[in-house]
């Protein structure tokens, strides 16, 4: 086997022919040996230039670049595992879409936080193009007006793209906001999301009850005001109206029972 010189200074041309030298190579080795694997890492290693370009393509999503190259890289790995050196395809031909395709799988799998038709994630990749351009040459960020002429659509599809990009990734909960004016931090994100207040369901009941109340006699309401409203107790109330204790429970569970009768049937 002929000695390999530094990969990063081979040209293409020297690369693409030594690829071929270690592609024989490597269809006579058997899988598993120590041979065979540094073999196929040479390979990786020789090719590498062709995953960097691919992977340039996507400058401009807000991934890391090294993350792009590692899942390039991964194609580049399944490409070199099934070429055929004896269908006369030059490998790069053969391994490009494979690359191109483990990236495009990667940004669709994990990238959108919430799915969305892909005709609004390439309008997103637009708009980020059109954007940087129209910065650069109006030394300020462009208007929505001035990115649908840009594109020659609508500003209506701009708006949509631009709500459609806030799915593209997702904050979490425990994110610190900052203050805008004196730049302390107001708590996370999670504390600022409404919870649920269970006293609304008391303010329903109550206002379902007054039409109801408002029908029961005079002493009736007197009980239940003073129950509920001055927290006195059975005894109590029946010293207050001159009855027994007994006989209030029996009235306050009376009326309890026709209030509780009168808002089932609304219900």
């Amino acid at each position: 086997m002929p000695e390999i010189p530094p990969l990063d200074q081979l040209a293409p041309l020297n690369a693409r022919a030594l690829s071929k030298t270690l592609f024989a190579r490597l269809e006579h080795l058997e899988e598993g040996t120590y041979e065979y694997a540094y073999v196929r890492n040479t390979l990786v290693e020789l090719n590498v230039a062709l995953v960097k370009f691919a992977a340039s393509r996507f400058r401009s999503r807000s991934e890391p670049m090294e993350d792009i190259v590692q899942v390039g890289t991964i194609g580049l790995i399944k490409a070199i595992d099934r070429f055929d050196l004896s269908r006369g395809v030059e490998f790069p031909t053969f391994a490009m879409p494979t690359i191109i395709g483990e990236i495009k799988r990667f940004f669709r799998d994990t990238s959108w936080s919430v799915r969305v038709p892909r005709r609004l994630q390439e309008l997103r990749l637009e708009l980020a193009r059109a954007g940087d351009e129209l910065s650069q040459r109006l030394d300020r960020a462009p208007t929505t007006a001035e990115l649908a002429e840009h594109l020659g659509i609508g500003v209506d599809e701009v708006i949509e793209g631009m709500v459609a990009s806030n799915a593209y990734t997702a904050a979490s909960l425990d994110a610190q906001t900052d203050s805008e004016d004196s730049g302390d931090t107001e708590g996370t994100l999670g504390d600022r999301i409404g919870y649920e207040d269970h006293g609304l369901e008391g303010v329903e009941y109550i206002e379902s009850l007054k039409p109801l109340i408002a029908t029961l006699p005079p002493r009736d309401r007197k009980i239940l005001s003073l129950r509920f409203v001055a927290n006195m107790t059975q005894s109590d109330i029946g010293e207050e109206l001159g009855l027994s204790q007994m006989h209030v429970s029996r009235l306050l569970s009376r009326t309890l029972s026709k209030l509780r009768k009168g808002l089932t049937l609304d219900e």
